[in-house]
């Protein structure tokens, strides 16, 4: 395992757990205003999420993707998961594609920067990840203002501790591709 393999496998274990630490709460716990970040769980979890989905869809060279159906379906912690789900294999397998063929310092164009704004691949991927645990860390304050108990720490050290389970979580590395995020990795 690399320190890539780290970062990522960090990255989508904790957001998941973040989410299942949530499932307490009631929606308007979910939607509780705080003078921080996004200003709410559900929003902060929101955010980091587009955030993952919208990057990756732009460095591949893709329109960022809209989300079929009602778009209070993709708000809920269930849409939230299975919009997580989706994303960490995407970027990962993005970000390993990128290390292995050394294309870390190769420019790429932000289409939606006014004007458009060309960046490096490995500084956006690093981007990706240092923004998501920026906005994890204001979730972990919300969660325990909300009262739940045993709000994770979120470091990286608390995810490898976990052993086997958060090796779970490193998007793409489960043999036979088996348990992305939170299915069983047998290997």
């Amino acid at each position: 395992m690399d320190i890539l393999d780290r970062l990522l496998g960090h990255d989508a274990w904790t957001t998941s757990r973040l989410l299942d630490q949530s499932e307490t709460l009631s929606d308007a716990q979910l939607d509780q205003r705080f003078d921080l970040g996004w200003g709410s769980v559900r929003a902060t979890f929101e955010h980091i999420i587009d955030n993952m989905e919208t990057w990756t869809d732009l460095m591949n060279g893709r329109v960022p993707r809209e989300l079929p159906g009602p778009p209070q379906h993709w708000r809920t912690l269930a849409g939230l998961r299975a919009r997580l789900d989706a994303v960490a294999p995407e970027l990962a397998e993005l970000a390993r594609r990128v290390q292995r063929e050394g294309r870390q310092d190769e420019l790429w164009t932000d289409v939606l920067d006014d004007p458009p704004t060309q960046k490096t691949y490995g500084g956006a991927i690093v981007h990706v990840i240092t923004h998501s645990m920026h906005h994890r860390s204001q979730l972990i304050h919300m969660l325990k203002q909300l009262g739940v108990e045993n709000v994770l720490e979120g470091d990286v050290l608390s995810w490898e501790n976990a052993g086997r389970e958060g090796l779970r979580a490193i998007p793409g590395r489960c043999p036979r591709g088996e348990g992305v995020l939170s299915g069983d990795c047998t290997g």
